[in-house]
């Protein structure tokens, strides 16, 4: 009988080893909790497939909120990961200002936490960020409308969500480049679609409409959702001759390019930013390796590079 005992207890201590303290299966698995802005957005879509992935590599639990573009929601989703008792948190906020309360609260818990595409800012400790150089993607933007037309162009842009740092940044990466290269180049109208196709559409048609004969020569759309709507109120309105530009490189967008639908996007890597922020976060928590955040540098494609495109073998 004392055998059977022992046993007993050697494989239950197996067991638990193999569980964790808890006794629970995965209880000594790191639990991180991400809250992404808006996962309607392909972008975000990605994200959250590269940050399960790996998650899995790593070993860890990740629990992925969908943020619904609300950043009352993501503040719960914050507080919520507090009292859960989440090692680590990744973020991509919806707005650099109004996510500064509840990261407060997370500075003030211990809790390790790292931004991840968004950045927030007025923290009382700088959060480290791992996500593109969208002041850099917006050059790249506007410096693509300066060699595609050489003469000047009159130019549609097209903001993503106010508040947000990628759309803060590349505005402000387009308008410097275009201002440095003199007045013929020409934003003719410019408004926010908040990341959305059908307000790019509707953005799109609206210039149009009040527009009458002037003639535009380009749209650049912060986002790929916001120029496959643009093209789209082009191709109903029965305009043909203007190029867009987006920015994500997604599936979509890259088949559009291929085709010659669609002029231009520009890459941000879903991949490199998901991972290395969970990868950064993990460090910190198992070994207190200090997290450096990365820029991660955005890559025009064209035509003639699409088949260079990190997520080319998405297409359908």
């Amino acid at each position: 009988m004392r055998g059977i005992v022992a046993s007993m207890l050697l494989a239950c201590a197996a067991i638990l080893a193999g569980a964790g303290c808890s006794g629970k299966p995965g209880g000594n698995s790191i639990e991180i909790v991400a809250s992404l802005h808006d996962m309607t957005e392909p972008f975000f879509v990605a994200v959250k497939r590269e940050l399960d992935s790996e998650a899995g590599r790593l070993g860890v639990t990740i629990a992925v909120e969908d943020g619904q573009s609300n950043s009352a929601k993501q503040t719960a989703d914050i507080q919520a990961a507090i009292t859960g008792g989440a090692q680590g948190i990744i973020l991509a906020p919806n707005d650099v200002n109004a996510l500064a309360p509840g990261v407060e609260e997370v500075i003030k818990a211990g809790i390790p936490i790292v931004t991840l595409d968004r950045r927030v800012d007025n923290t009382s400790v700088k959060v480290p960020h791992v996500g593109a150089d969208n002041v850099a993607g917006g050059r790249i933007m506007a410096q693509w409308v300066i060699s595609a037309f050489p003469n000047g162009a009159r130019i549609l842009l097209i903001t993503g969500q106010l508040g947000s740092s990628p759309s803060i940044d590349r505005t402000r990466g387009i308008k410097e480049t275009l201002e440095a290269a003199g007045g013929k180049y020409q934003i003719v109208a410019e408004q926010s679609a908040t990341w959305k196709r059908d307000q790019g559409l509707t953005v799109t048609q609206n210039v149009l409409t009040s527009l009458g004969g002037q003639s535009l020569q380009a749209v650049v759309a912060e986002s790929d959702e916001m120029a496959l709507g643009a093209l789209e109120a082009l191709r109903s309105s029965g305009v043909s001759g203007v190029k867009v530009i987006g920015f994500d490189a997604t599936p979509e967008a890259l088949k559009l390019v291929r085709s010659g639908e669609m002029a231009a996007t520009v890459e941000q890597s879903p991949k490199a930013q998901a991972r290395t922020a969970l990868q950064q976060l993990v460090a910190r928590i198992r070994k207190q390796t200090p997290m450096a955040g990365a820029s991660i540098a955005p890559v025009l494609i064209t035509q003639a590079t699409v088949n260079q495109a990190e997520r080319i073998g998405e297409v359908r």
